[in-house]
């Protein structure tokens, strides 16, 4: 499911370059890592290509929009495995600080310092 959504390499498209240095596999799982262990990008085990490659290929891959894409799609198969629609029905919004510059008057909002936004703060 996630193989359409990885980069092609240059070489496989016909426009030349290098082999690949790295298995496209170990990127992907070594880009996972830090968000399964909660670890650091520094602390991705040596058994995963190098970090800064790594990390490259991760950036590529949200910059093209691929990580929200195959969040999406993984989403939607666990949501359809448990009997539900694929896509979200709610949301929720968890935070102190709501923005309301259009809905607010300027008497009853304020700078929230901390997560710098024009908007109301919370109480609770």
């Amino acid at each position: 499911m996630v193989l359409p959504l990885l980069p092609v390499p240059t070489r496989v498209r016909g426009r030349g370059g290098p082999p690949e240095s790295y298995c496209r596999r170990a990127l992907l799982d070594a880009a996972r890592y830090p968000a399964y262990d909660g670890t650091k990008w520094r602390a991705i085990p040596a058994e995963f290509p190098p970090r800064d490659r790594v990390y490259a290929f991760f950036r590529r891959w949200c910059d093209h929009g691929l990580a929200t894409e195959c969040h999406d799609r993984l989403r939607g198969r666990v949501r359809e495995r448990d009997g539900q629609d694929a896509g979200p029905t709610a949301g929720v919004i968890d935070s102190l600080s709501v923005k309301a510059d259009a809905v607010v008057g300027a008497d009853g909002r304020g700078f929230d310092g901390g997560k710098l936004i024009n908007g109301r703060k919370g109480t609770s």
